[in-house]
C-alpha cells in the first residue's frame, strides 16, 4: 500500500484534484471515475462527491493507497 502525505497550501483541496496531484490517477477524469465507482474513502466512509473539500487531518484511502492530508 502506498502511504502518502500531502501538505495543503490552502484551506482545502477538492477530492478529485488530490487524487490527481498525488499520482493515484493520471487525469482528473480518471479520478472522477474512481470516485463515481465508490472506490475512494474519506476518513473511512465512501465518498461519492468528486469535489468534496478535503482538509488537513483527513485521510483518503482506496485500493492500495492512503493519503494523509496535513
Amino acid at each position: 500500500m502506498d502511504d502518502l502525505e500531502f501538505e495543503l497550501r490552502d484551506d482545502y483541496i477538492p477530492l478529485c484534484d488530490l487524487l490527481k496531484y498525488c499520482g493515484i490517477t493520471e487525469t482528473g477524469g480518471m479520478a472522477k471515475q474512481l470516485i463515481d465507482e465508490g472506490m475512494v474513502r474519506v476518513d473511512g466512509e465512501v465518498e461519492l462527491r468528486k469535489r468534496a473539500k478535503i482538509r488537513a487531518g483527513q485521510v483518503v484511502t482506496g485500493d492500495g493507497f492512503a493519503i494523509h492530508v496535513a
